[in-house]
């Protein structure tokens, strides 16, 4: 037994705390530092101010911050394609969560749509970046796990020809964890240099899921907003360990407004059904009057409504920059905040939250925060919109700026320390 006792003092030093902290990244990156551009769905910018995201805060102190005006529509696909397009779902293609386009009758987009001509109307930042030989890298941005620019084959293999991807890029699956995200920026980051990434992406969307399902006010939301608090926390310690400088963007894509069904603007109250067909509903709708229908329609929506604006496409307000896109319907319709538009009044009472309304809407605003080299320190911008934030990102990379954008670095130039 005497002669077990050495050996079991050896393997106690061997797995000791002390010899087994990890060690420090021996493919340190000595260029420029990484640009992570992070989205938090669903996260309203005042849900900063809560007392309940210390990480965030300390981003924000350390960094520049403001409130965020979406896009219209304030919705999660048109707007995650416009901050990284930097152009507004009127001209990037992806209108709503869901439409159709004449060019393709009889198909629909939805959020799990990736043939490449839904998207191809804009170029979003990680294929200006490839193009220009930079690495990038996306863990489940809406849009990034499509190839740009190619051509989908058609049949029961959908294969694709052609376009452009990240350089490493991952299909969006809900029961990857958030920590699990984490770890995969960063197990890219880890990389030898001659294939880490110089822009990252990353996604979550746990604060999006409470808010609609509990409403903004709810303490299951709060504990969403500590949660993914934590996994920025967990970042930020992973970018430390690993002494791997970065200029860390953090956004949201739109706010969160309480609703309740007794809320409920019912279409089939407006105007006759056989009139139209229904697209995108909620906040707001679009309609298709059926065939010789139009005017019949018109008359019934173009006049005044309790809670709800209708308009024709092309006279939609100019400042939502809205209405010119053949994918969007002849007739739109947009209901106050806190209030939804359906086809017919729901049969059974519920409550929660949602998105899509104005986005001049306080309860539309979304977060914005960056911290790195490359910012001030505890600068408070005033209200920009996110479609500046492409703009940003080409100053950050190096890039050329974008000569038919929506966007502008103007928001920027005082507080960014340089453009590299």
């Amino acid at each position: 037994m005497k002669f077990l006792l050495p050996l079991l003092g050896l393997f106690a030093l061997l797995v000791s705390p002390a010899t087994a902290q990890p060690a420090k990244n021996a493919a340190k990156n000595d260029g420029p530092p990484v640009v992570i551009l992070v989205s938090i769905d669903g996260f309203r910018a005042d849900y900063l101010e809560r007392g309940i995201t210390p990480n965030l805060s300390a981003l924000a102190a350390g960094g520049i911050s403001a409130p965020m005006r979406p896009s219209f529509p304030s919705k999660t696909f048109p707007n995650h394609w416009a901050i990284v397009t930097g152009k507004v779902p009127d001209r990037n293609g992806i209108v709503s969560n869901g439409f159709e386009d004449p060019a393709h009758p009889g198909e629909k987009f939805t959020m799990a749509s990736d043939e490449p001509y839904w998207w191809d109307e804009a170029e979003p930042i990680w294929v200006t970046a490839e193009k220009s030989g930079i690495r990038t890298a996306t863990m489940f941005w809406p849009g990034s796990n499509v190839a740009w620019g190619g051509t989908m084959a058609s049949g029961p293999w959908k294969s694709v020809t052609g376009g452009i991807r990240p350089s490493d890029w991952q299909q969006f699956n809900g029961a990857v964890s958030p920590v699990q995200r984490v770890n995969a920026v960063l197990d890219w980051l880890r990389r030898p240099a001659a294939i880490r990434p110089r822009l990252v992406t990353l996604y979550f969307d746990q604060v999006d899921t409470a808010g609609h399902r509990h409403g903004p006010d709810d303490a299951r939301t709060n504990a969403a907003i500590q949660e993914v608090d934590g996994n920025i926390g967990m970042l930020v310690d992973g970018l430390r360990e690993l002494d791997q400088p970065a200029n860390l963007i953090v956004v949201a894509d739109h706010g969160m407004a309480a609703v309740t069904s007794e809320r409920t603007i019912p279409l089939d109250g407006v105007a006759d059904p056989s009139l139209y067909t229904l697209g995108d509903s909620g906040p707001f709708a679009g309609l298709t009057p059926t065939a010789g229908n139009q005017e019949a329609l018109a008359a019934a929506l173009l006049k005044p409504h309790d809670h709800m604006q209708c308009w024709r496409k092309q006279e939609i307000p100019a400042r939502l920059h809205y209405g010119s896109n053949a994918r969007i319907p002849p007739f739109f319709c947009l209901a106050e905040v806190g209030w939804q538009i359906a086809a017919r009044m729901p049969e059974k009472p519920s409550s929660g939250g949602t998105h899509g309304y104005d986005n001049a809407a306080p309860e539309m605003a979304a977060l914005f925060v960056a911290n790195g080299p490359a910012f001030a320190r505890n600068a408070k911008l005033s209200p920009f919109d996110n479609v500046d934030v492409a703009p940003l990102l080409r100053d950050l990379l190096g890039l050329a700026p974008a000569s038919d954008g929506d966007g502008s670095d103007k928001t920027f130039l005082k507080v960014l320390k340089t453009k590299r």
